[in-house]
């Protein structure tokens, strides 16, 4: 692993030159659009690096996104992987053991999600303040990598409460309010059942995904500071529970984007 992370360095490292980024990003489902709010210096396709995972999920680019976003330098992450793509856990988190080598200390994260709480509705902005792993496994299994973390990493507070209080005023100043909660990852990607709906919110989950915590694991591992933001795009209410339609989940997220990518970026500016 640590060969094929250093390989990655090394090309990235060739195409950007002296590019240093300060923050890392993941964009997450429809929510690839604060791309266009950067000023993109260098752009490289995942499957030109080696090693890494190519996205196969429709709304996700598949590119390493190198530039400024205000006043800070940045990567992005335009498009993400999941295990029900077929991925390894260790695979899927592939790309955030390279923003460490990149020197990375605050990665920002998104994603798309459901609402189980009856206080949310659709469109509303979650801060994540923690997790459950139901995916059924870990990116730490296996050695440990001495050089990024140690072998037992505390996950006390997975999500640093200083960016979420940060996050929480920028939202008020903005006219808006995010809402907090816990974000349960399963794997997917069949939506849930009533009755998981039901379990799910039983065992302290207010939001429920296929992404985000293998990748805020890792990035724990490494010592990096964690921001985690989820739109709500669709209400799991098993008593009240409508067909899915990804399209429409799709659709939500990206018009609630300009609020998420608004606390992003100025969060980004104030670290």
């Amino acid at each position: 692993m640590i060969e094929q992370i250093n390989d990655a360095y090394a090309y990235i490292s060739k195409k950007v030159g002296q590019f240093s980024p300060e923050v890392g990003i993941v964009l997450g489902t429809g929510l690839g659009g604060l791309v266009s709010d950067i000023k993109v210096s260098h752009e490289i396709p995942y499957n030109e690096i080696p090693h890494f995972p190519v996205s196969t999920v429709e709304s996700h680019a598949g590119k390493l996104i190198f530039g400024k976003l205000g006043k800070k330098n940045i990567v992005a992450m335009q498009g993400r992987f999941h295990l029900y793509e077929g991925y390894t856990m260790q695979e899927i988190v592939f790309p955030i053991r390279v923003m460490k080598k990149l020197n990375i200390e605050n990665i920002l994260i998104s994603n798309a999600c459901g609402g189980m709480n009856p206080l949310f509705k659709k469109g509303d902005i979650i801060a994540i303040h923690d997790h459950i792993n139901l995916l059924g496994g870990n990116p730490l299994v296996g050695a440990n990598l001495d050089d990024f973390g140690p072998r037992f990493p505390d996950m006390s507070e997975p999500y640093n409460k200083d960016l979420i209080a940060l996050a929480d005023k920028i939202a008020i100043e903005h006219g808006f309010k995010l809402q907090h909660g816990v974000y349960v990852a399963v794997t997917g990607p069949c939506l849930e059942t009533k009755a998981e709906y039901r379990f799910l919110k039983a065992v302290g989950a207010d939001v429920v995904g296929m992404s985000t915590v293998p990748e805020v694991i890792v990035a724990r591992h490494q010592g990096m500071n964690v921001l985690a933001l989820g739109v709500i795009t669709d209400e799991c209410f098993p008593d009240a529970l409508e067909e899915a339609n990804v399209e429409d989940i799709i659709a939500t997220a990206m018009e609630a984007e300009p609020r998420l990518t608004h606390v992003m970026k100025k969060v980004i500016n104030q670290l």
